[in-house]
């Protein structure tokens, strides 16, 4: 059974690339790339065919995680018919993800940080901010990778 997830923030080149990239690796290290899906995109269309922000590539980078290839995209309504999970990275995306969402989706339309052990709600965009905000992303995010690998494996036993 294959499963498939879609990461989504607003511009697709800091956070949601970010989970992009972070779970990947959780998932190829487990061996499990024919068996999950991973992609990202954002509700905005500013950055399409963009590749993450270098400050997001250069940090994932210092924790082993590669976004080089990856490349912004724009979240499309038909998305909801490939993806069983669709995780918006804050309370604003999953609203506009909402809207978007047909009568009769069954799969999981939640926000990311729901699998994390931390206890925040929303992944901060860290675009307008230093260091530090690029940093508190990935904390969050591998925090919550793990928690949705877990859920996922979880669910499929």
């Amino acid at each position: 059974m294959t499963v498939s997830v879609m990461f989504v923030c607003l511009g697709n080149i800091c956070r949601s690339p970010t989970a992009h990239g972070v779970f990947k690796s959780l998932v190829n290290e487990l061996g499990l790339q024919d068996q999950i899906i991973v992609e990202s995109s954002g509700t905005g269309g500013w950055h399409i065919g963009e590749s993450p922000d270098k400050r997001a590539t250069v940090f994932a980078a210092t924790r082993g995680f590669d976004l080089a290839d990856l490349r912004a995209q724009q979240f499309k309504a038909s998305d909801f018919d490939c993806f069983d999970y669709i995780l918006a990275m804050d309370k604003q995306n999953l609203r506009d993800l909402e809207m978007l969402r047909p009568e009769g989706y069954r799969g999981v339309l939640d926000l990311f940080l729901s699998f994390s052990a931390m206890k925040d709600e929303d992944v901060p965009d860290p675009y307008y901010g230093g260091d530090a905000g690029f940093e508190h992303v990935l904390d969050l995010v591998e925090s919550a990778s793990k928690g949705l690998l877990a859920h996922i494996q979880e669910q499929a036993s």
